[in-house]
């Protein structure tokens, strides 16, 4: 069932590798079927050079295997978290990406300091609390993706389509698969120019109405970036 959904995340998924995001397999992307509920997601401890479209797990949203004989990636409750949060969702992207984890390890968001960041996310790149000992110990994956989910109470997913997990890493999703993936490598490039430019100026940021200007040129319901 859904060959289309497991090449397309089959795909994602070596793409992270391709862009250098991840590091001996530290990462995953999955899809989602709104119309079956119905999750395709890589594989745990699947290398990519292994890894086919029918290595993909489907699972429900409730985290069920529906088809698969590999266990599917042990983030897998956080991603189904998401999408049973985020409802207009259709792609998520994990990963340990160098800058971006700083960032998590740091416990600091990313700050918007430069227009590159404002093309993809409308403010600062949040931070989520950490777990309690008791959500660790009774269901770490679920409980991370409950955070993000807590996180975004007063948040647009698709404005700001990522996080940082405080002391773990970023997570990022989109309108499919490839954007998700799109957006992680968005997200690391923009955490390393923001490092970057701490170091230099500490007091640096984006005036607020030029992150507006350019988060709606690119987003906005009158963007004009790109071709019609």
């Amino acid at each position: 069932m859904l060959e289309a959904l497991k090449a397309a995340v089959l795909q994602a998924n070596l793409d992270l590798e391709k862009f250098d995001l991840v590091t001996l397999g530290w990462g995953n992307v999955s899809g989602i079927d709104r119309l079956h509920g119905a999750v395709a997601i890589r594989p745990s401890g699947v290398s990519c050079s292994r890894m086919r479209a029918g290595d993909m797990v489907i699972v429900d949203l409730d985290g069920r295997i529906l088809e698969g004989s590999l266990n599917p990636s042990s983030d897998m409750a956080a991603h189904v978290a998401l999408y049973r949060g985020f409802p207009e969702i259709e792609g998520i992207a994990h990963s340990h990406s160098e800058h971006a984890v700083m960032f998590a390890q740091a416990c600091c968001e990313i700050p918007c300091l430069g227009t590159t960041h404002a093309d993809y996310f409308n403010g600062p790149v949040p931070l989520t609390r950490f777990l309690s000992k008791a959500e660790v110990e009774e269901n770490y994956e679920g409980h991370m993706g409950g955070a993000i989910v807590e996180r975004f109470k007063n948040l647009e997913p698709l404005e700001i389509p990522g996080v940082l997990v405080a002391g773990h890493g970023p997570f990022t999703w989109g309108r499919s698969p490839d954007n998700a993936v799109e957006n992680m490598l968005v997200l690391e490039n923009v955490a390393r120019m923001s490092f970057g430019t701490l170091q230099l100026n500490a007091s640096s940021e984006l005036p607020d109405y030029i992150l507006r200007k350019h988060h709606q040129r690119k987003r906005g319901p009158k963007s004009y970036y790109g071709q019609r």
